[in-house]
């Protein structure tokens, strides 16, 4: 969807964003806690969401991880993709929130969020742009902006960075420069 197709309302929204903000389990991953016989987490990226993720970061948008679980595997892949704002064992997402605000001199409506579930719900209202995934929790779905058209670990994410870039006017360029243009 470009821009042009957006609500007015929502494409100003997202124009305005210079942070975004994702949860990981049921966002980043489809929700499913893996565990290997012996113990280790096992987690499923989507590598669209990756390039997402850093065609936001090389076009100036922030990128930041909050999340109530800690796991190697989350830090190992957000290292992988250069995020440094990651948060791990955030029971109170708000707070943390309100933090990386003041660290970064940001306003809560330059900042999207982007959850599944109900520890999400507090962010969400906070933040300029809130985005469910298709398969969040009912009450995550009614309290969003707007909602992806991919579940959650299935590319959703990649939907939200799209959806950034393209209201920013960013699209045209990073598509001729992987055209080769």
């Amino acid at each position: 969807m470009s821009s042009s197709q957006l609500p007015d309302d929502l494409r100003k929204r997202a124009a305005r964003i210079k942070l975004a903000i994702f949860d990981v389990d049921g966002v980043l991953t489809d929700g499913r806690l893996l565990y290997a016989e012996d113990g280790p987490e096992i987690k499923a990226f989507h590598v669209h969401d990756g390039l997402g993720l850093k065609r936001l970061r090389a076009n100036g948008i922030e990128v930041a991880v909050i999340t109530a679980r800690i796991s190697h595997v989350v830090a190992q892949r957000m290292a992988e993709l250069g995020i440094a704002h990651l948060y791990q064992g955030q029971e109170d997402k708000l707070s943390c929130f309100r933090k990386l605000l003041h660290a970064l001199q940001l306003d809560a409506d330059q900042c999207a969020y982007t959850g599944d579930d109900l520890p999400d719900l507090a962010v969400m209202n906070a933040v300029g742009l809130s985005v469910a995934v298709a398969n969040a929790h009912p009450a995550v779905r009614e309290c969003a902006h707007w909602r992806t058209r991919l579940a959650g670990g299935s590319g959703a994410a990649r939907e939200v960075c799209d959806l950034l870039l393209d209201a920013q006017g960013r699209t045209d360029a990073e598509l001729a420069r992987y055209q080769g243009a």
